[in-house]
Order: C-alpha cells, then sequence, then structure tokens
C-alpha cells in the first residue's frame, strides 16, 4: 500500500490512518554484518554464525537498531507528500524493540500518522511506526518517528 498526499493541506485529513505499508525485506547475514561494520559493534550473537549456533536463540540475530534503521527506507517506499522542497528527519520517541530478529526473517513496516503541527518552516508530523517480523505474533520494533516537511 503507497498513500499520496498531494498538497500540505491534505495532511491533517490522514491522522489516524495508515498511510503506508512497506513490501517485506529479507534480513540476511550479509545485511547484519554490513551493519556491524558500519557500527563498529560485532558482538558475536550477531555475526559469529558458528557460535551464535548454541547460543539462546540458535542462529544470528539482528541488532534492535538494524530493524529500526530499514524504517528510512521503507518510508520512502510507503508514502509520498507533495508540495514539500524536503522532509528531514527530526526525532525518534519512544522506541521498544519487542522481539528478536532471527537471521533469514522477513521484516515490513506499516505507517500510520498520529498527529501533524504547523510549524515556521513548514509541518511536523508524528509517523508511528511498527516493524512486523513475518509469522511473529510481536513486531519487531515499534516507534514514532517524527518528520520536519519543509517549503
Amino acid at each position: 500500500m503507497r498513500t499520496r498526499i498531494v498538497a500540505p493541506d491534505e495532511l491533517e485529513s490522514f491522522v489516524g490512518s495508515v498511510i503506508g505499508v512497506r513490501p517485506w525485506v529479507t534480513v540476511d547475514q550479509p545485511m547484519i554484518d554490513a551493519f556491524a561494520d558500519i557500527t563498529s559493534d560485532r558482538q558475536w550473537i550477531h555475526t559469529d554464525p558458528r557460535r551464535a549456533a548454541a547460543g539462546p536463540f540458535g542462529v544470528t540475530i539482528a541488532r534492535g537498531y538494524l530493524a529500526l534503521s530499514l524504517v528510512t527506507s521503507p518510508m520512502n517506499d510507503a508514502f509520498d507528500v507533495d508540495g514539500f522542497t524536503v522532509a528531514v528527519n527530526y526525532g525518534v520517541n519512544r522506541v521498544r524493540f519487542t522481539s528478536v530478529v532471527p537471521v533469514g526473517s522477513r521484516l515490513r513496516g506499516e505507517f500510520r500518522l498520529r498527529s501533524v503541527e504547523r510549524t515556521p518552516p513548514g509541518v511536523r508530523a508524528g509517523i508511528s511506526v511498527t516493524v512486523d517480523r513475518e509469522g511473529s505474533p510481536k513486531p519487531a520494533c515499534a516507534a514514532e518517528i517524527v518528520l520536519l516537511f519543509v517549503g
């Protein structure tokens, strides 16, 4: 599902609505390893499949922050807001990592517009995101992201 919001004034009419769902993405070991390289955090539960096989989950798992970082690209695939020059990240509220993400898991993001506030540079929007893990009753991550639409 992809939503196109064609004018800044239309944004308020979507408060409370799901504005996009990103297709499934597979979290594989190369993705987990690349995230470890970027963050300089190579904890064995994420990067050592042999050692992780004997660990509490039986396989490597992705960091919660990797699941959260996957929100940015899915947002671009899930919804468009026209009438602004740019959208920038303003912040993240109340992040929770509610289940582990074993290697090979498939994740997707659902985005619900929670609030819209007009500000001098544009519009600040609170968007709740749920990162679902296929086959899991609990999401991998839940957060409220805040975007600032400028121009």
